[in-house]
């Protein structure tokens, strides 16, 4: 299997058995090995006390393109840390996608910086996580 099939297994196995980003409603919209893309709406039960977008749905965006795209090598890997800078807030309605980028990666760790934007391109966050690979595969490969 090569690798940009590998990374849609991964994915498609991984999605399967997450529900806290399925309860969000979110979308695996893109992925290939090392970057993820992950889309959701934002719904009125996602706002905050000021009525914007509440900054950990955001932080949960990011987490989970984060997790995707370090996933995305067939590896079982979590995170080992993550920060995370808020630029702009979202509204109810609002399509957010967060694309995450591998930066570095050696056989146990790696960097990944992760962009959430809205639709209208406005870049909203800035998160950046450390991975930790751990022992075994997401999903069985031929």
């Amino acid at each position: 299997m090569d690798a940009q099939a590998t990374a849609e297994a991964a994915a498609a196995a991984m999605f399967a058995s997450d529900r806290a980003s399925q309860a969000l409603g979110m979308r695996v919209t893109a992925i290939r090995p090392g970057w993820a893309r992950v889309s959701m709406r934002v719904r009125a039960d996602m706002l905050n006390g000021h009525g914007s977008c509440h900054g950990g749905m955001i932080f949960a965006l990011a987490d989970t393109a984060f997790a995707f795209a370090c996933n995305s090598h067939n590896h079982r890997t979590v995170a080992a840390a993550a920060s995370i800078d808020f630029l702009a807030s979202a509204a109810e309605g609002e399509e957010l996608s967060a694309e995450a980028q591998e930066l570095w990666r050696t056989r146990r760790n790696g960097i990944y910086e992760i962009t959430v934007a809205r639709e209208d391109g406005v870049r909203i966050a800035l998160f950046r996580g450390r991975s930790h690979q751990l022992d075994g595969a997401v999903v069985e490969v031929p």
